[in-house]
Parts: structure tokens; sequence; C-alpha cells
């Protein structure tokens, strides 16, 4: 296992004239040329002065390769291109738990976005992808999967478009097992159970348990628990938004720490959600992968005599 070590400061909220979401594997200038009405020389331009992002990263090649469901963005003003990121004020220590040809991957630390987002192009996307095309020059990640950004555990990012591509479209048929460790409020009746909830998404991005929501499934078995929590083992079969923290809350035992979801019971300082393992198969090589992430220890603390 190593290690990446990045210093990086908050940023101020980047202001778009276009966004633009990719459906096919392309180069970016020729997709920049389809999209905009302006010359090649302009979009070089744009290029030029770090004013078009892919993912929320800067990004100057004009023959970089997009791939399908990257969202390529063209900013009002220049940004800071990752290197210039790294800073004075905060520290973040990202663990590369897994790496081949064909993918790496991290044991994403609590309270960093897996990929961009409109308040902060600081994510573990684009750290990943400073330290690859550092080893490898014009090399890229691709994302595969995200979790929250207040989860901790494995995120893995795919280095090639064409399994990317495979991996997003038929996720459900190359994933075997998505494990997580939650730590809840409460004592569970039932020490292990398979939870079967229909779930919606409202207007404030709050997901909610619904009649003619979508189909989620998810299984908990309790490792430990006291008299005020529970250390649950959780094996997902749908990857719904906050499933996982969703249908805890429904049946009386919330994530801690889940502001979110109106649980201010807080005995770690996080949230108690750490993304424990995941397999899947590779669709290139036909070989199952396990990449495994190590629960943080604070989750074990409150189980202590």
């Amino acid at each position: 296992m190593r290690r990446i070590n990045n210093k990086i400061e908050k940023e101020e909220k980047i202001e778009y004239t276009y966004k633009f979401m990719v459906k096919q594997t392309t180069e970016l200038l020729e997709f920049l040329l389809s999209k905009m009405k302006t010359s090649r020389n302009n979009i070089k331009m744009l290029l030029k002065n770090h004013q078009v992002l892919v993912n929320g990263n800067s990004v100057s090649q004009f023959n970089y390769i997009l791939a399908k469901e990257d969202e390529v963005s063209i900013t009002k003003k220049p940004v800071l291109v990752n290197k210039k990121l790294m800073a004075k004020k905060e520290k973040n220590i990202l663990d590369i738990i897994y790496e081949d040809e064909n993918y790496i991957a991290i044991n994403k630390p609590h309270g960093l976005l897996s990929v961009a987002s409109d308040k902060s192009n600081i994510s573990a996307y684009n750290l990943i992808l400073d330290y690859v095309s550092q080893n490898e020059k014009n090399k890229r990640v691709f994302q595969i999967h995200r979790i929250d950004k207040e989860t901790s555990g494995v995120l893995v990012f795919a280095k090639n478009p064409v399994i990317q591509s495979k991996l997003r479209n038929n996720w459900n048929d190359y994933v075997i097992t998505r494990e997580y460790v939650a730590l809840v409020s409460g004592r569970l009746k039932e020490k292990s159970k398979r939870l079967i909830y229909n779930l919606k998404e409202d207007m404030n991005n709050m997901v909610y348990v619904s009649n003619d929501g979508d189909k989620s499934i998810t299984n908990y078995t309790v490792i430990k628990e006291n008299n005020n929590y529970s250390l649950l083992n959780v094996l997902i079969e749908t990857g719904k938004k906050n499933q996982i923290r969703v249908v805890l809350k429904h049946i009386g035992n919330p994530v801690v720490g889940d502001e979110k979801y109106n649980n201010l019971d807080s005995p770690i300082k996080r949230l108690g959600l750490h993304a424990s393992m995941l397999e899947f198969i590779c669709p290139q090589t036909k070989k199952k992968i396990t990449i495994k992430a190590k629960v943080p220890n604070s989750f074990y603390k409150l189980f202590e005599k």
C-alpha cells in the first residue's frame, strides 16, 4: 500500500458558461467543436487558459480522451490547475490499496468528494488523476462508481475508457459484493435481516422511503452492540443514492453522525459508514477482483470495555 500526501486549500465557487455530458468516447477538441459555435483557435485558447474542465479537473490537452458520462465544463474565468491546489491548510492522505494496468483503488477518507462538484474541484478523482498523470504522461483515470463525501472506504477508478464504459453500463452484471460497515444508534431487535424498500428523491436531494420509488435491497448483520450503539456488516444488492443511510433511519437505527438525515448523535465526530469491500468481475480479463479497505479504529472503540 502506498500513500499520496496532498495539502489542499479551499476554493472559490466556480462559475460556468457551458456544461456538456459526453455520450461516447471521443477527443476533447472534436467534442467541443461539435457542441460550441466557435472556431478551433478559440477552443484552443480556452484550453490554454485553463477554462475547460473535465469532471472538475482543468484540462489543456486538445486530444484528451473523453469517456461516456464525463462532464465537460467551460468556465467564465481561468481556474487553478491541480498542481497549484497543493497548498497550506488541509492535508488529505489517500491510500492506494490496489493498482494494476486497468484499475487504481483508494481507501477514500471521509470528507473528500469522489468527483468534483460545483462548489469544489478538489476530489479523489482529481488527486488520483494528478498522481497517474505524473507517473505516465497523458494517462488518465475514469470514474466507475462513487461513494458519499462523508463515507470512507473503497473507491475504484478505471484506467481504460472501454472497461469503464462496460462496467458503468452493466454494473449489476459485474459486481459481486458491495460490503459496508455501519455504526448506528440504538440496538436492533432483529440481529440479521434483508430490508427491501422503494426509495425516491425529492427536489432538495433528500432520499426517502416511498411506495412508488425505485427498489432497494439492503442486508445487515449485527457485529457488535451495547446499550446505545450497534455495529453492522451491511451488504447491498442495489446501489441507490444514500440507500444504507435512508433504510437504517427508516427502521429506527440511523447511522451516527448523519446530519443530512437529522441524526446529530455523533460519538466518532463523522458519519459512521465505511465501504469495506468491493468485489467485481473485470469485463476484459474475466477475473474476479477483490478490494478491501480497513475499517477505522474509531468504529470499534465504543464497544471496548
